[in-house]
Order: structure tokens, then sequence, then C-alpha cells
């Protein structure tokens, strides 16, 4: 499974029009958007890559304006985290990656006074840029990067949902990606600070996963970020499948 998941980060970032080859080192760059979490790099399977290729690497995101940084699952290409943290990366965090099947699935009780929908238009896809900018601590309000984004997903047959308290509010949002090979990638998922602990998150997660489950995926996969977050989604029949690296030089 892990490299199953490895391989449906890659096909995505190979997919996109922002994407350069460095050595043995796939590069995917957001344009318009320069958080880190949306720039990184995907090691080949198997990838041992020297240390001029880490400079090469290196030098790639520099010239790119953007920080240095790698998400990957190790057991996919061992050799490569040593090489990195001799050329002064730092591990930022090891997440559990966790997947979900419409055998494992669980629906959790829905909230009467919240309203899960899928926007299209502009003003939707604000409002849930606007919550998962504020979710994620960001400053400021979300950036075109960040709406376009949620645009892309839905293109390419992705799922972003918005939802809404009885007077409108937006509490919450997440994404489900566009599916690879069967698979697609649960993130983004954010609940605004005031509506959280009320089953929000869990309400969203179990409607992303069985949206693109229902329309031909056959796994969703996430990674969950903490033990805390883990346990919720073990909750809707998310089970771990492996260990996620992300590790960056700043």
């Amino acid at each position: 499974m892990d490299f199953d998941v490895q391989n449906h980060a890659r096909t995505r970032a190979l997919r996109s029009d922002g994407h350069v080859r460095s050595g043995p080192f796939v590069v995917h760059y957001d344009r318009n958007w320069p958080n880190p979490f949306a720039n990184y790099a995907i090691p080949d399977d198997g990838a041992a890559p020297t240390a001029s290729e880490i400079s090469g690497l290196i030098s790639t995101f520099r010239t790119l304006d953007r920080v240095p940084r790698l998400e990957y699952l190790p057991t996919c290409a061992p050799q490569v985290e040593p090489a990195l943290l001799a050329a002064g990366f730092t591990a930022e965090n090891r997440a559990a990656v966790m997947a979900c099947s419409a055998e494992t699935l669980i629906t959790p009780r829905a909230s009467a006074d919240v309203l899960i929908t899928e926007p299209t238009d502009d003003a939707g896809l604000l409002a849930t840029a606007t919550v998962q900018h504020a979710g994620y601590g960001q400053p400021g309000e979300p950036t075109t990067g960040e709406t376009a984004w949620l645009r892309d997903t839905i293109a390419g047959g992705g799922v972003v949902v918005l939802a809404s308290a009885g007077d409108g509010t937006a509490v919450g949002a997440g994404v489900c990606s566009s599916p690879v090979d069967g698979l697609s990638e649960l993130a983004g998922l954010a609940v605004v600070e005031s509506s959280r602990r009320r089953g929000i998150g869990a309400m969203l997660s179990a409607y992303l996963t069985a949206a693109v489950l229902d329309r031909g995926c056959r796994t969703v996969w996430l990674e969950p970020g903490d033990p805390g977050i883990e346990r919720i989604y073990a909750r809707i029949g998310y089970r771990t499948v492996g260990e996620k690296l992300n590790i960056s030089l700043r």
C-alpha cells in the first residue's frame, strides 16, 4: 500500500502544470502559492541520491524561490533520508498514513444544524478557502493560489466540500484530490475554532470519503498530522498503512 500511495502523490505532481525534474526527484511547485506545504519534492522509488544530486535539488528550489522540502514515504526510498540529513535537512515530522475503503468506512451520526455542500461558484470556493486558511493558522486572507487549487481539484474529478451552520456561516471544509489509479487523498480538512469538538470534522471526512468511493475510487488515504486527529479518522474506518516523512532545509 505504501508504494501505491507514493505513486499516487508522484503521478499527481507529474500531471500538474507546476513540476520539474531534478535528478531522481520530481519537484511539485505552485506558481501562485508559496506555502511550503504546496511545494515539495518526491523521490523516485529506490532513489539513492548523490551529494551532487541533493545540491542540485536545493538549487532547483532556490531558483523557484521555494523552501527546499520533501514529502514522501521513506520505505519507498530508504537511502534518501540519510543523504538529506547529511546535507543539513531537518525532519519536520513523521506522520502516519491512513487509508479507508468502502468495506471499512463508518458513517458517523449527522448533525441536524450542519449542512454539507459541494461548492463550485466563486463565493463558495472563497468561503472554503477562507475556512482552510484560518484553520491552518495562516494570517490574513486566502490567496488566489488557494482558490485555484480548489478549482483545479474539481476540474480533475476531485471533491471539495463546505460545511455551513444553520445561519449560513461556514464552519468547516475539506478536499479529496483528483483520483489516480483508484486512489484519492483526503486533505485540507479544517473546522473553525468555535465549532470544533462537535463532530464536524468526522462528518466532513466521512462525506468526502464516501463521495469519491461512490465515484469509482477504491481507496482514500490521508496524513492525519497528530495522534489526536488520527483517532478521529480511526473512528470512521481509516487504518494506518504506513508512515510519511516531511523534511526541509530552512
